[in-house]
């Protein structure tokens, strides 16, 4: 597969999930002002890296079906409820992602929490409802989706990462924030779309160890891009983190480490991928990907 074809696979699943991703929203049974701030948020742009990522270990093993769109919508909606939570005052007290305003500055801080929670009980029944997906797959990923966005996984994450504003935190510390902020769902969307793509046992070893990196690449990058960024192409203010007092790697490593450390973490993903048997083409594209985007 060339770069190009991963290109078209990128656009054509994003417009895929994109077009999914409000018809799982209208058609519940709740307040229209409910609805429509939980839309707009997800409407809101977006990459859409994580519900691709499951998708693309899919693809890599078997034809994607339509419920599989059900499981990467899931994850989006986890990811989109916690940006909602985390652009609140009470946390980044954010006025605008992804160039638009953010949800409590259009619907008021009591809707967008509870817009927040209303994506994130959706995930979890969306998953419940995968047709042609056996039960004890189901719970498998409830349960690995529960572990990945609650205390153990991105919630514990955003404590240490608001507990370590304004101190001075090593290394290891600064792993562990970003491992469980940032890499706890990318590492669910890999292994999801393996116990999905049924993936055999070896191979999702080595597909675990390639997502602990690859979530540690995305995140250096994200501190990278907040140094040196554009912000009218990523959507929000360049050098926020430096404004908040948050714990980065070029504030940890200045910028010549944490770039080292992305190409470490990026060598590190490459080379988790050269034992596992199945078509890889895919995954590292993300790789590539993940190293050159600019917001």
């Amino acid at each position: 597969m060339t770069r190009q074809s991963f290109e078209q696979f990128i656009d054509e699943y994003r417009k895929k999930v994109d077009e999914r991703l409000p018809l799982f929203i209208d058609n519940l049974n709740c307040p229209d002002a409910l609805k429509e701030a939980m839309i707009y948020s997800l409407h809101a742009g977006g990459k859409r890296v994580r519900p691709l990522l499951l998708l693309s270990v899919i693809d890599s093993n078997r034809d994607i079906k339509e419920s599989d769109f059900k499981a990467a919508c899931a994850l989006e909606m986890i990811h989109t409820y916690s940006l909602i939570h985390d652009d609140l005052p009470a946390m980044d007290n954010d006025d605008y992602r992804r160039g638009k305003p953010t949800n409590h500055k259009v619907f008021g801080e009591a809707v967008a929490i509870l817009a927040g929670d209303g994506l994130l009980t959706r995930s979890f029944e969306l998953i419940s409802l995968m047709e042609d997906v056996s039960s004890e797959t189901k719970i498998q990923l409830i349960r690995e989706l529960s572990q990945a966005s609650g205390a153990e996984g991105m919630v514990g994450g955003q404590v240490a990462d608001l507990q370590a504003e304004g101190k001075s935190v090593s290394l290891e510390e600064l792993e562990y924030i970003h491992q469980h902020k940032t890499g706890a769902l990318m590492s669910f969307a890999v292994m999801a779309g393996a116990h999905l793509g049924n993936v055999t046992e070896d191979e999702k070893a080595q597909l675990r160890t390639f997502s602990q990196h690859l979530g540690l690449l995305f995140q250096i990058k994200d501190d990278i891009l907040d140094v040196e960024g554009d912000s009218e192409e990523m959507g929000k203010a360049a050098g926020s983190d430096e404004g908040k007092n948050k714990s980065t790697y070029p504030r940890l490593l200045e910028m010549d480490g944490a770039k080292r450390k992305l190409h470490h973490h990026a060598d590190m993903a490459i080379a988790s991928l050269n034992s596992i048997r199945m078509d890889t083409t895919l995954l590292h594209g993300f790789v590539d990907y993940i190293m050159n985007r600019t917001n």
